[in-house]
């Protein structure tokens, strides 16, 4: 080659000695992806952030949205994640959608936590999980690939002139969307895409060094590379609350201080 590849120089990013590998790993994925959905919707100071998907994605985008000055953030799921959040953030508010009464909708319960509704919708769960058996057939016949629901729900949740960013995946087309509502509302919808990580990763090292952000908050576990088979059930099958992991090699810089994760063999 007439010139050296520099491949290493665009896709590897450098760790100071001062930033674990626990820390730094997650600026590939979790928090490049998290922070730019919460900065490419917008959130301002004394917004009102609501929030699909307790998982880490979500778990980050409430810290950034409280960074970036949220008054408050609501973070709808159906599942245990959303204990293991309010521990981590006392001030996250919480709506678990499988205890709503019959007939009560998400968009009906926000309403009643927000008047007038949330400024910003951040979707962070993706399109092929239905809610109900309509899409959840269609989806399986083929006839459309992805649910529209929990973009439908943002859209009627939102206050007019809303903000609603979409960060969880969707990969084609979809069926039943409540165009009117966005027309007629004035809302703003915003595919967040796949995340700019070379536009944030330096500026959210500096944030993780100077200890401004913890990634290690959505950090479940370590496990050693040999146990990566069973990792993999353990995730599977949710056990023990396992849902981000950090693998260890023999490669591996010396372990980050502070509370340690849980291995395997707890």
């Amino acid at each position: 080659m007439d010139r050296p590849s520099t491949m290493g120089d665009v896709n590897l990013l450098k760790l100071p000695d001062s930033v674990p590998d626990e820390k730094g790993l997650y600026l590939s994925d979790v928090i490049c992806t998290s922070w730019n959905c919460v900065v490419d919707t917008r959130v301002y100071e004394g917004d009102v952030v609501a929030i699909w998907g307790a998982g880490p994605i979500g778990q980050m985008c409430v810290e950034f949205a409280f960074m970036n000055g949220a008054k408050r953030a609501i973070v709808i799921d159906s599942n245990w994640r959303l204990d293991f959040l309010k521990k981590i953030y006392p001030r996250v508010e919480t709506l678990d959608y499988s205890t709503l009464p019959r007939g009560t909708s998400v968009t009906q319960k926000l309403r009643e936590m927000v008047p007038r509704g949330p400024d910003v919708c951040l979707e962070c769960v993706a399109g092929e999980y239905a809610k109900g058996w309509a899409h959840y057939f269609e989806i399986l016949l083929g006839m459309e690939t992805d649910t529209s629901e929990i973009v439908n729900e943002m859209i009627t949740s939102v206050r007019s002139y809303g903000r609603c960013g979409i960060t969880g995946v969707y990969t084609g087309f979809t069926n039943h969307f409540n165009i009117g509502s966005l027309m007629e509302r004035g809302i703003r919808l915003i595919g967040n895409g796949q995340a700019p990580v070379h536009m944030y990763w330096k500026e959210l090292l500096k944030k993780i060094e100077d200890g401004e952000i913890d990634p290690l908050k959505m950090v479940t576990h370590r496990v050693r590379l040999e146990e990566l088979a069973e990792c993999y059930d353990f995730f599977e099958k949710k056990k023990d609350g396992m849902q981000k992991v950090f693998v260890e090699t023999k490669f591996s810089a010396p372990r980050a201080a502070g509370p340690e994760l849980k291995s395997l063999k707890q």
